[in-house]
């Protein structure tokens, strides 16, 4: 993300999308009575002549909408902005939908940002530079590739070997079973991007392996770890034990899930955790919160600029978890919001 400009006095600030991470983060900022401004395309005002049955073409323009409804697609990475136009050459007190995509830019107005949404967006500018990372996970009958974003994970792909019976003489429907791993590999890793092998028994060292002799621009900076599962229930096994490496440390998705894991275990054991609305702000109040964590639904409903001061305050550390991985599941059940604590109230 890059922050184009930013005007304080007029509540306005415009962004630039540089990574589908950003899209994520952005549909955490918007909110319903937000004006939102960007370059969009609609049908020219119809001509007083009735005797032009032709549709009107579309022509680029920009229209300043005042939002009523936001709308997020994991599944193609797509922001969608309903609202009625504000500003613009045209169609004044109509409905108009802004669809937001990787490399578009806009302009967001609001009447007050919460500091909790300035973090948001600072963060994913010192973030955009972070490589993801991308997962195998494999045995000798099936690969999953995921990919970690800021947002959390997902799945991108599975395929099966193909093999059959004990000596494993039939190979993978196209007979190139880590042929085809790679092959979905190539578009998704960058340079530099790390790229994690993980599974039971020996398949993923002979994939490793053979990356490194047959795409070695992929296989460049691989780490290869063991998993008692394959699928996505090996990559959370994996990224639950912290990977034993800094390749997942230095992502925003492990810290958040390191940092419930840590007080989930924390109130398993009734030791220095707790959760709550009125107990959590009785522990802000009195500096006992070490660490703060917030689901970031819980941030689009509610303003807690309140408790993250009195909690920064007294040198504590707020975390905002995405609801998109296990670990934002997991504190959701406990209402959205948790807080491993100093000692206890």
């Amino acid at each position: 993300m890059r922050i184009l400009h930013q005007d304080p006095a007029a509540g306005s600030m415009r962004i630039q999308i540089e990574t589908d991470d950003d899209i994520w983060h952005i549909y955490n900022v918007a909110e319903v009575g937000d004006l939102i401004t960007a370059s969009t395309t609609r049908r020219e005002e119809k001509a007083a002549d009735k005797l032009r049955a032709e549709r009107a073409e579309k022509r680029r323009m920009t229209l300043g909408i005042r939002v009523e409804k936001i709308e997020f697609s994991d599944a193609d990475l797509r922001l969608k902005i309903l609202g009625v136009i504000e500003d613009g050459p045209q169609d004044i007190g109509q409905h108009h939908t802004l669809i937001f995509e990787l490399g578009d830019s806009m302009e967001i107005r609001k009447d007050r940002w919460r500091e909790t949404q300035m973090d948001r967006l600072r963060r994913a500018v010192e973030d955009t530079n972070k490589p993801r990372i991308v997962f195998v996970a494999l045995d000798q009958d099936e690969a999953t590739v995921a990919v970690l974003r800021q947002f959390g994970l997902k799945e991108v792909a599975s395929m099966r070997s193909g093999r059959s019976g004990k000596q494993y003489q039939e190979r993978s429907p196209s007979g190139d079973y880590h042929g085809e791993i790679i092959s979905k590999l190539a578009p998704l890793v960058a340079e530099g991007m790390p790229l994690v092998i993980l599974g039971p028994g020996f398949e993923k060292e002979a994939l490793a392996e053979e990356g490194k002799r047959r795409a070695p621009e992929i296989f460049s900076k691989v780490y290869v770890y063991h998993t008692g599962q394959s699928g996505m229930v090996g990559v959370n096994e994996l990224m639950k034990k912290g990977m034993g490496s800094d390749v997942l440390r230095d992502s925003r998705v492990g810290v958040e899930m390191e940092a419930v894991e840590k007080v989930m275990s924390e109130i398993g054991r009734d030791g220095l955790a707790t959760y709550g609305t009125a107990e959590l702000s009785a522990a802000a109040e009195s500096g006992a919160i070490e660490t703060l964590l917030i689901l970031d639904s819980k941030l689009r409903e509610q303003d807690l600029d309140g408790l993250v001061r009195a909690v920064e305050a007294q040198k504590g550390n707020v975390i905002v978890v995405s609801g998109q991985h296990d670990a934002g599941r997991s504190l959701e059940s406990l209402g959205g919001m948790a807080a491993v604590l100093r000692y206890k109230v």
